[in-house]
């Protein structure tokens, strides 16, 4: 793990629990960040309040989404994602998820089964703009 302030509390905090590969395998924003470790709280981790800025400040510096592939924002793709994808979800969510164009095919299909609004004719140009912004790792 990456030295510097909260280092020790994420030892002390997290890797009881979890490995540091799950850690480092997660690349979330500030929020994302937060949003888990609230989340871990309810759960039954143990982190104290003070502790808590500390933690969230080195994960998010640590492990914050790798910087996105060449992709235009101004595509259809990027359109349909934010009118479609981000009405349900945070942008954290889809950043960490790395899938292959098919996976990121069968993902726009059950999401379209769980109600997306994503007509058949979008969906090549989602996918396409989710493969090309999140490819697989």
């Amino acid at each position: 793990l990456p030295e510097g302030a909260g280092v020790d509390v994420l030892r002390a905090r997290c890797l009881s629990c979890h490995g540091r590969d799950l850690i480092e395998s997660q690349r979330l924003t500030r929020d994302g960040w937060t949003r888990e470790i609230d989340k871990m709280i309810r759960w039954g981790a143990m982190v104290p309040e003070s502790d808590r800025a500390t933690l969230t400040a080195y994960l998010a510096s640590n492990f914050a989404p790798a910087p996105a592939a060449s992709h235009d924002p101004d595509s259809p793709g990027a359109a349909i994602f934010k009118r479609a994808c981000l009405a349900c979800h945070g942008a954290d969510l889809t950043e960490q998820q790395r899938l292959t164009p098919t996976g990121w095919a069968r993902e726009v299909e059950k999401m379209v089964r769980w109600g997306a609004a994503v007509s058949d004719s979008e969906k090549s140009a989602l996918v396409g703009y989710l493969s090309a912004r999140f490819p697989a790792r």
